[in-house]
């Protein structure tokens, strides 16, 4: 249990300083100010943001050393987990940092569907599950983190991306297989045997750039650009690569914008690889994941271009 700070003042009383943040952070167009505040503040005290805000309760700790530096780089727009190095992530803590794209809220939609269909009807009890584009190891950390059972590989192909999500995995203890390679060619010898394909892939437009200064200026653009000019040249790659490695019956899940899932439901809905195709939203209502089953077709045909 960390002890209340005594002595003689750092800086401002702790108090003053997050509300000053807060204000800062929001003039800096930060909707999140006032928890941003309230993290770089733990973050900087090394407690836990209950701590921290029991500290604040209490008001009798000052400002920690590092805190006014911390909320200049918030307000300059610098990710809040670049700073705190930490991204919450359903149940996990995951470390990511430049070089890794900062998993986001909306994929937890994708893992909660994983987790449903590894519980549905004819998955055999140790499923085997494959995470296409795995970037921190967000997605395939926390189905084999709430699915113990599953046999759980993952493949990444930018080695600085690859090297936080092993970090990911060793830190939490994880079984999961990561190999640094191609998704789109990632493992001929599960050929017809997989369960379940997760996917966040790459899939923002050429043209559209983000507007945010936290997405534009520090994620990778490897994990941000799809390809094509609607974004979707890699997402459909990679479905023809689910279509492979699926055995019939079994299950892909790919994420991708808003705006998308028309574009890839006929994309499926032309391919005899696939059938039951539906798109489901995320907790904002958003179009977010959709959900094919690999049918007993012989071969997948090449997805069709969306329309």
């Amino acid at each position: 249990m960390p002890t209340e700070p005594t002595g003689a003042s750092s800086g401002p009383p702790l108090a003053a300083a997050v509300r000053a943040a807060t204000h800062r952070l929001a003039e800096a167009g930060i909707a999140s100010a006032p928890v941003d505040a309230l993290l770089l503040a733990a973050h900087a005290l090394g407690v836990e943001p209950a701590e921290a805000r029991r500290l604040l309760f209490l008001g009798r700790t000052d400002a920690p050393p590092g805190y006014a530096d911390l909320v200049a780089e918030r307000a300059h727009r610098v990710p809040l987990q670049h700073l705190t190095g930490r991204a919450a992530f359903r149940r996990l803590d995951l470390a990511v940092g430049p070089g890794v794209f900062v998993p986001r809220p909306e994929t937890e939609t994708l893992v909660s569907l994983a987790l449903d269909a590894l519980a549905g009807e004819g998955m055999p009890s140790a499923p085997l599950v494959v995470d296409l584009a795995t970037g921190s190891g967000a997605i395939a950390l926390a189905v084999k983190d709430e699915h113990p059972a599953a046999q759980v590989h993952a493949v990444e192909l930018d080695p600085l991306a690859h090297g936080w999500a092993v970090a990911n995995r060793d830190r939490l203890g994880l079984a999961v297989e990561l190999a640094l390679g191609d998704a789109r060619t990632a493992y001929p010898p599960f050929a017809g045997l997989v369960d379940l394909v997760t996917c966040n892939p790459p899939y923002i437009p050429p043209g559209q750039v983000p507007v945010d200064p936290e997405v534009r200026d520090h994620d990778p653009a490897l994990a941000l650009y799809g390809g094509g000019t609607d974004g979707l040249e890699l997402p459909l790659a990679l479905v023809a690569r689910a279509a492979t490695l699926l055995r019939p019956g079994g299950v892909l899940l790919l994420e991708h914008a808003d705006v998308q899932g028309g574009a890839l439901l006929r994309a499926l809905a032309a391919d005899p690889a696939w059938e039951r195709a539906t798109d489901h939203a995320d907790l904002a209502g958003r179009p977010r994941v959709v959900q094919a089953v690999r049918s007993s077709s012989a071969a997948p045909a090449a997805p069709a271009a969306p329309a």
